[in-house]
C-alpha cells in the first residue's frame, strides 16, 4: 500500500503543537477543541507509519544478516525473525488502512445527539430525560464532555425535546447503536392505580461537522429570532434571543433557545445545522435515503422499536439483533460500555455474514 509521507505529517505534528502552545489559543474553545483533535489524530497516525518504519529496518538488517551468515541454524533463526516481523508488518499496514478510512474518519468525531419524547404524553417526556441521564452519566464515565444545545423543557422536569453535544475521542463510534425508537414498560411516577405504561422516546445520533466538512454558503441561510419560551410556554425574556434557522436548498429547520445570548443560540443552532447536513452528504455518498433522521427514528409509535426497556421484569432488549441485559438501574446509571461493545461485535459479524 502507498503510505502517507511521514516527514510531511512529522512536520505538521510540530506546527499542530505550536498552535495548541500559542498564546490565547485557550480564549477560542472551538479552535482549541479542533486542533487538539487534529494532533491527536496526527499523532496516533505518526505513530502507526513509524513502526511500519522500525519493522522495515529490522527486515533489511536480517536480510543483510542472511547474505552475510553460513551458519544453518542462524539463518533458519532469521528467517523465523523475518516472518514474524512480516506479519506485524501486515497487522498494521490493516490497523492503518483502517484508520485513514472513511469510516474510521466519521467513527473518530464528536457526536450531536437529538432526543424526542414519543407516544406517552408525561410519562414519554420523563423519559427522554432518563435517556439523557444515561448518556450523559455514559459519557463521564469515559471522561467526555457534555453540552446541551437546545432544550424543551416540561413542568416535570422532562424533556420534550433535548439536543446535546459529546465530545470525547470516538463518539460516535460507541453512540450511532444508540439511535431509533427506545420503548419504556414500566409504572410511571405519575400512575395511582400501579398499571404498566408504554411509552416512547427518539434517539438520534449525528456525527459533530466542522467547516471543514461542511461549507454553508450565507446566501443558503434564512434566519429569523424570537422570543424564547420556558415551561408551559410562558415568555422566559423579552428580547428575541431565540435563533431558527432554515437550510433553503434542503429545506432543514433548526431552532435553539437554551442560552440568554442570540448569538450562542446561533452558533449552536448553526453546529446543529452543519452535522445534520453532515449526515444528508454521506448518506447521499452512499446512495441511501436523503433523511438519515427520519431512517433513524421511524414514527415513534409503539409498535416501532429499537430497544425495550422493561422495568417489572428488569430486562433491557435490543430488537436489531435480539440481545438482552439485565440489571435495569445499572444501565440507565450510565454502565452500558460492555451492551454498546456486545452490539458492535454482533453487528460486525452480521456484516461479515453477508458479505460472505
Amino acid at each position: 500500500m502507498n503510505l502517507p509521507n511521514l516527514k510531511n505529517l512529522r512536520d505538521k505534528l510540530i506546527n499542530l503543537e505550536r498552535e495548541l502552545q500559542a498564546p490565547g489559543i485557550l480564549s477560542f474553545s472551538e479552535k482549541l477543541t479542533e486542533t487538539s483533535r487534529e494532533y491527536n489524530r496526527t499523532k496516533e497516525l505518526v505513530d502507526l507509519l513509524e513502526k511500519i518504519e522500525n519493522i522495515k529496518q529490522k527486515i533489511e538488517e536480517l536480510e543483510i544478516f542472511s547474505k552475510t551468515e553460513e551458519g544453518a541454524e542462524l539463518l533458519e533463526i532469521a528467517q523465523t525473525e523475518k516472518n514474524e516481523l512480516f506479519r506485524e508488518k501486515e497487522k498494521i499496514e490493516n490497523e492503518l488502512k483502517e484508520f485513514l478510512s472513511e469510516k474510521s474518519i466519521i467513527e473518530s468525531k464528536n457526536v450531536i445527539m437529538e432526543i424526542r419524547a414519543g407516544t406517552g404524553g408525561d410519562e414519554a417526556s420523563l423519559f427522554a430525560a432518563n435517556l439523557f441521564r444515561m448518556y450523559s452519566l455514559f459519557a463521564d464515565h469515559n471522561g467526555w464532555r457534555t453540552e446541551i444545545l437546545n432544550a424543551s423543557r416540561t413542568d416535570l422536569n422532562g424533556f420534550k425535546e433535548v439536543v446535546f453535544r459529546i465530545e470525547g475521542k470516538n463518539a460516535y463510534k460507541y453512540l450511532k447503536y444508540e439511535s431509533g425508537v427506545h420503548r419504556v414498560q414500566r409504572v410511571p411516577e405519575t400512575e395511582k392505580n400501579g398499571r404498566v405504561h408504554t411509552s416512547t422516546a427518539t434517539v438520534a445520533v449525528l456525527p459533530e461537522a466542522t467547516d471543514v466538512d461542511i461549507k454553508i454558503k450565507n446566501e443558503d441561510l434564512k434566519i429569523e429570532t424570537f422570543r424564547s419560551g420556558g415551561h408551559g410556554g410562558q415568555n422566559v425574556q423579552k428580547v428575541e434571543t431565540a435563533v431558527r434557522i432554515v437550510h433553503l436548498p434542503t429545506g432543514l429547520v433548526v431552532s435553539c433557545q437554551d442560552e440568554r445570548s442570540q448569538f450562542k443560540n446561533k452558533e449552536k443552532a448553526f453546529k446543529i445545522l452543519q452535522s445534520r447536513l453532515l449526515v444528508l452528504m454521506e448518506e447521499k455518498k452512499h446512495k441511501e435515503r436523503a433523511d438519515e433522521r427520519r431512517s433513524q427514528i421511524g414514527s415513534a409509535e409503539r409498535c416501532e422499536k429499537t430497544r425495550t426497556y422493561n422495568f417489572s421484569q428488569d430486562r433491557i432488549t435490543d430488537h436489531r439483533f435480539n440481545i438482552s441485559w439485565h440489571n435495569i438501574n445499572d444501565f440507565m446509571n450510565g454502565n452500558i460500555k460492555n451492551a454498546i461493545e456486545e452490539l458492535q461485535k454482533s453487528d460486525e459479524d452480521k456484516r461479515s455474514v453477508n458479505l460472505g
